[in-house]
């Protein structure tokens, strides 16, 4: 399995957000691709997040590349504020443990700020590589549940749990 670093986001890192979101194989679980405009929207807020919310570049590799995302933000889910978390692995870096190191990563990240006790994560039911890295993760599924993303366009997904609080 690689090994892997988290780095915050940077004002360097549009380059890897165009790829990621400006894909059609990368978002086809997630309603297609992001216009160039949407792309920069998101850079600007990932550049801007409040303090609850964190989004790093994944680097792997002997050179240390940019690899993938990975973040966790506040939520509203079932009226209580939770963690919500989501990455993406470039196709190239795909199936060698990548994300699944990230997530363990960014699981002990939101552990140690001990704010919420509910990390959830809503792959698509469509997307067997996300539901299967939250299995390994040792998330728990919850549920079969629609979800809006992006805002107007219903989606079904499955409803990922972890309890930061249990060791």
């Amino acid at each position: 399995m690689s090994e892997i670093i988290l780095q915050p986001w940077s004002e360097d890192d549009l380059p890897l957000l165009q790829q990621l979101l400006g894909d059609s194989e990368m978002m086809a679980h997630l309603g297609g691709p992001e216009t160039p405009e949407q792309i920069q929207k998101r850079h600007q807020r990932y550049l801007h997040l409040p303090e609850t919310d964190h989004m790093f570049v994944i680097l792997s590799g002997p050179n240390a590349e940019a690899v993938g995302s990975i973040g966790y933000w506040e939520k509203s889910w079932r009226e209580q504020l939770v963690y919500e978390m989501g990455w993406f692995v470039l196709p190239a870096y795909q199936g060698q443990g990548i994300a699944t190191k990230a997530g363990q990563a960014v699981l002990d990240h939101a552990r140690r700020e001990q704010r919420y006790q509910l990390m959830h994560a809503f792959p698509s039911i469509d997307n067997p590589a996300s539901n299967a890295i939250c299995r390994k993760l040792g998330f728990s599924l919850i549920e079969e549940c629609q979800f809006e993303y992006p805002p107007g366009h219903l989606m079904t997904v499955n409803d990922w749990r972890f309890d930061l609080f249990v060791k």
